[in-house]
């Protein structure tokens, strides 16, 4: 289920961490954030083998969030640029 991210919250915060992910850049003005991280969760599927299941977005893409269904978590943090997504697999934390 997709939520608003918080902008305090970085790639590899202790609550979230993404070891492995890829970098999506997608500048389509006709797409919205569901179409954008769809796309970039099925190629993430097809090259690397794993559903995604967390984006990272610049916080000015984060007001769309809600309208992403994939169930693909959605953080906003302001370490990705405009029009790009960080997606990949939250790994569980050690301890």
């Amino acid at each position: 289920m997709a939520r608003e991210g918080r902008s305090d919250e970085a790639p590899g915060s202790q609550e979230d961490t993404v070891n492995v992910g890829m970098l999506w850049f997608d500048n389509d003005p006709k797409a919205g954030l569901s179409e954008k991280v769809d796309r970039a969760a099925q190629y993430y599927a097809r090259k690397y083998g794993q559903v995604p299941n967390i984006c990272f977005v610049h916080p000015s893409m984060a007001k769309e969030a809600a309208a992403v269904k994939s169930g693909v978590e959605i953080r906003s943090t302001q370490m990705v640029l405009p029009h790009h997504l960080w997606i990949g697999v939250r790994e569980a934390p050690q301890g």
